[in-house]
């Protein structure tokens, strides 16, 4: 897992002079990787046992900063409430970013194991647990060799990424710092166990949140030419924004459709609502 993030440092910030140095020091990564192999379970299974929601990552934070103090890698705490930012190398340019979230969801685990959630209503369902892991064992990895760096590395620990705009928090407290680029990556159940895979230009997608009340005139449902029914309205509504990738946007242009969801105000099944 953590070799992933120490893969791509090696032609930024590594004294590498050729194509067969860059295969020496790699090999000699991978082993050392595999040595740490039962260490970063162990940790990955501590965090996945106690998921802990945005900005509520306390014991999480805590778990990261006693391995960090085993390192001897040093750190600033607390960045945007529960985040870190650990640093490795003289401090001089250029300075590259690692970056890894933290925080949990607020769903019920339902697969029975060893190492399930033991938080009701919290699980690591999108593998925060296993980044934070990853990014972990990659500082080690740099650390033991920090003497062959040309340049920082800069760690970051991340609260809040769902829906918590952690990353933003970080930012305007100054966790990049004068750093040249920033790498971040994803678990995914889709591509075999040891790959990596990117592409080209953006990739995945922001999120913005909006509501909306749709307000009409309520009566009984007996009646409905009486009323102005709110539902039927902004069942509309959801079908007319759902159209605008289909029909409004250029197809060879990456978009993400809208996921919407209708809360519906009525006290008996008998009324319509007046609003929706």
């Amino acid at each position: 897992m953590a070799i992933a993030f120490l893969l791509l440092l090696l032609p930024i910030t590594y004294l590498t002079t050729t194509t067969a140095v860059d295969e020496i020091l790699t090999n000699q990564v991978m082993i050392s990787a595999q040595q740490d192999k039962d260490w970063l379970v162990s940790v990955r299974r501590q965090i996945h046992e106690n998921p802990e929601l945005l900005f509520e990552e306390h014991n999480t934070s805590a778990l990261i900063r006693r391995e960090l103090d085993k390192l001897g890698i040093p750190y600033a705490y607390p960045v945007a409430k529960t985040g870190i930012v650990a640093q490795i190398g003289s401090g001089s340019r250029p300075v590259v970013v690692l970056r890894a979230d933290m925080d949990a969801l607020p769903l019920q685990e339902l697969v029975e194991w060893e190492h399930k959630s033991k938080i009701d209503g919290k699980m690591h369902a999108c593998g925060h647990d296993v980044h934070t892991t990853m990014l972990l064992g990659a500082a080690k990895l740099i650390h033991q060799r920090k003497d062959k760096l040309k340049g920082t590395v800069r760690i970051l620990f991340q609260p809040a990424e769902e829906g918590g705009a952690g990353a933003f928090h970080m930012i305007k407290e100054g966790a990049l710092g004068d750093s040249e680029a920033i790498f971040g990556m994803h678990i995914d159940v889709g591509i075999p166990t040891g790959s990596i895979a990117s592409i080209s230009g953006p990739h995945l997608a922001a999120t913005s949140v909006f509501n909306v009340k749709v307000e009409g005139r309520g009566g009984h449902a007996a009646m409905p030419h009486s009323t102005i029914d709110p539902i039927l309205t902004a069942s509309s509504v959801i079908l007319a924004l759902q159209q605008l990738i289909s029909r409004e946007a250029d197809p060879l242009q990456s978009l993400v459709c809208l996921s919407l969801l209708l809360s519906i105000y009525s006290e008996t099944c008998e009324l319509l609502p007046l609003k929706a």
